[in-house]
C-alpha cells in the first residue's frame, strides 16, 4: 500500500461584475491500491481575475474562464487595475 496525494477541484464559482473565478480544492490522501480516501477536507481556496494567466489551472477552470472572460471583461478589469494603481500614487 502506498499513499498518494490528489488535489480535487470541488467548486468553481464566478462572482462580481469583473467575473472573478473562485476555485475551491480539496487535497486528499488516497490508498493507491484500494482507492480508499484516508484523509480529506484539507480545503484551499483561491481567486483568479480576468486577464490573469490561467494556463496551469485544471481544465474545468479553463473552460469557465474561456466562457466568462470576454475581451470586454478583461479590458474592464485592466482599466480597474490601472485606476487603482493611479489612485495609490
Amino acid at each position: 500500500m502506498a499513499l498518494v496525494e490528489r488535489t480535487v477541484v470541488t467548486k468553481v464559482e464566478v462572482v462580481s461584475d469583473f467575473k472573478h473565478i473562485q476555485i475551491q480544492t480539496d487535497n486528499q490522501i488516497i490508498d493507491d491500491v484500494t482507492g480508499e480516501i484516508k484523509a480529506k477536507d484539507n480545503i484551499h481556496r483561491k481567486v483568479i481575475h480576468a486577464g490573469d494567466d490561467y494556463s496551469n489551472e485544471p481544465d474545468d477552470v479553463k473552460v469557465v474562464a474561456d466562457a466568462v472572460w470576454t475581451d470586454e471583461i478583461i479590458k474592464k478589469m485592466s482599466d480597474f487595475r490601472i485606476a487603482e494603481a493611479s489612485a495609490r500614487d
